[in-house]
């Protein structure tokens, strides 16, 4: 399968949200409170996609996946309980979620893999990744593709376990 991350464009909301959604309802499925509230929300992605930052996984004409890419950093991650590994420019995932056809079935892997490939692109040579404390399927995604965990930040009304991957 050839997979590729494509831009996200504002007439293409409801499809971001409905992927977010997919995702809200898996993470209610596996008994994981994150995402649960309004956080994310449409407004979320439409500032998403205003800052250049929403991008879809796609595999030809399919949207599988929607995240935020930020190469403009977080400022939540200031204040970490730990250490990064690094001090320089960083990328940050957000809201990455998999459409209810893909989730569980190891698209994980190949988005890290376009987010890397993304990054180098962009002379980015550091990822950092937010998650709640009871999100292990995510706290183990994060770990078997070569992110480290840092610490703890305040992110979204609660502490979530902060994760960094140094790209060489």
């Amino acid at each position: 399968m050839n997979y590729s991350l494509e831009q996200v464009k504002m007439q293409d909301i409801e499809i971001a949200a409905s992927i977010i959604n997919d995702g809200r309802e898996y993470l209610k499925q596996q008994g994981i409170d994150q995402w649960q509230g309004e956080y994310p929300n449409k407004e979320n992605i439409k500032q998403d996609i205003i800052c250049n930052r929403g991008y879809f996984v796609v595999d030809g004409s399919h949207k599988l996946a929607y995240m935020c890419i930020d190469f403009e950093g977080e400022p939540a991650y200031k204040n970490i309980k730990g250490q990064w590994k690094s001090e320089g420019d960083y990328a940050v995932i957000h809201r990455l979620a998999a459409s209810k056809q893909k989730a569980g079935r190891g698209l994980s892997d190949t988005i890290i893999e376009l987010v890397e490939k993304l990054c180098k692109q962009k002379g980015i040579n550091s990822i950092r990744v937010d998650t709640d404390n009871k999100n292990k399927i995510m706290q183990h995604i994060l770990q078997k593709n070569g992110f480290i965990y840092c610490g703890t930040v305040w992110f979204a009304d609660s502490d979530k376990n902060a994760f960094e991957k140094i790209l060489v």
